[in-house]
């Protein structure tokens, strides 16, 4: 049978309608996924700015609600690797708040300067995270019981080491890292490296696919992603500008994104991650160490979980024992509204903080608002089993 004749057949097989057909809208959303996330971004905000006539887009609320996003967008930045492998950690709210009031601790009643405070925090968390990865990769227990162990124990040792009461007032030094804002000449300095630098990427990356005659997208579609890039950029910069310039964690989160998406896409060890995640025996047998990859990705995720806990407890200006409550829910399900697939072996940074982005807009949105909580943690219930089945149908459809 020739080509041609065989794809008339599938052709044929098709259901087509007004739109080419229902695998032809799987395959644009499949392409554009990102895109239908911003859209989706941009109609919440259009939402909510009309219903509080105006006042969910001021620059005031915009920096807030960055400012709230970036916490759940650090515990995404782990969660996505981790979800991308097969596993799955429930226990990373319980470790934020853990590790926050550690921190709280250490510069409230001991005294520690932020130098020392702020490493040995991050140290703990990179053991702590290799501690759950050591029983789910070495010992053989599921990381969802691990997780749920950990969930239970961290929430008791944080109970514990704080005896239940809240750690106040960290320095103005502390204060910081979680309120402060980048001078607005530093910040617009910055925006401009950061467009030279997408753009330099951009040609470099054409320039490798034509190098070794790989597929090349047409120019002006790069043009348009590098020209689109620069005015959200500006867009998002000027906005900032107006209410005190680029808040701090915002900053620190932005340069999480850059670190994590290289990691994934430029490194060895970011191949395996989806390696690990798609096909765990053949790439065991093909060499690589699968516990090792596993054990380094759960130290990653509780670096994040320092970094989350470190920035909320600034935020704050305390060391809360119920802080990070609900905060692996929230990172679990900015990875899978992001396009992180259930099944492993595929997903993006980017698309778990776009992901982010959307549960903090509702949550901040709802709040203005003044609906009732119990309707708040329905809404977002139901976005996250949205957000499942969607990849379930598109994962039935591939196969």
């Amino acid at each position: 049978m020739t080509p041609d004749v065989t794809s008339q057949r599938a052709d044929s097989a098709v259901p087509r309608g007004a739109f080419g057909g229902p695998q032809r809208i799987q395959q644009l959303f499949a392409r554009y996924k990102i895109l239908a996330l911003l859209i989706a971004v941009a109609a919440i905000w259009m939402f909510f700015s009309i219903l509080t006539h105006g006042a969910f887009v001021t620059p005031r609320n915009l920096s807030n609600l960055l400012r709230q996003m970036s916490i759940t967008g650090m515990l995404a930045c782990g969660m996505v690797f981790v979800i991308i492998a097969g596993e799955i950690d429930l226990s990373v709210g319980s470790l934020l708040g853990l590790l926050g009031g550690v921190a709280a601790i250490l510069d409230v009643n001991r005294h520690w300067p932020i130098g020392v405070t702020l490493p040995v925090v991050m140290l703990l968390g990179v053991v702590m995270g290799m501690f759950n990865g050591w029983w789910s990769t070495y010992r053989r227990v599921p990381s969802f019981i691990v997780g749920l162990g950990g969930m239970l124990a961290y929430r008791g040792i944080l109970l514990g080491v704080t005896g239940g009461s809240t750690i106040a007032p960290v320095s103005d030094n502390f204060v910081f890292v979680g309120q402060g804002y980048l001078p607005r000449l530093v910040g617009d300095a910055l925006a401009v490296v950061l467009f030279a630098l997408l753009t330099f990427l951009t040609v470099r990356q054409r320039r490798n696919r034509e190098r070794y005659q790989l597929t090349v997208v047409p120019v002006w579609q790069d043009v348009v992603k590098v020209v689109g890039a620069g005015v959200i950029l500006a867009a998002f910069v000027a906005t900032l500008d107006r209410y005190g310039g680029i808040p701090v964690p915002v900053l620190l989160l932005l340069a999480l994104l850059g670190v994590f998406t290289w990691i994934a896409t430029q490194t060895v060890f970011g191949r395996r991650i989806y390696a690990v995640g798609s096909n765990l025996e053949a790439t065991r047998l093909s060499g690589v160490n699968t516990n090792r990859v596993k054990l380094a990705i759960f130290a990653l995720m509780g670096l994040m979980c320092a970094f989350g806990g470190i920035v909320n407890t600034a935020r704050l200006a305390a060391g809360s024992p119920s802080a990070g409550s609900m905060g692996e829910l929230d990172a679990i399900a900015a990875c899978f509204i992001g396009g992180t697939s259930m099944r492993g072996g595929s997903g993006t940074v980017y698309g778990a903080l776009i992901g982010a982005l959307v549960m903090a807009s509702l949550d901040n949105g709802m709040s203005m608002l003044d609906v009732d909580a119990y309707w708040q943690m329905i809404v977002k219930g139901g976005i996250l089993v949205l957000a499942v089945w969607i990849d379930v149908v598109s994962g039935s459809n591939r196969r």
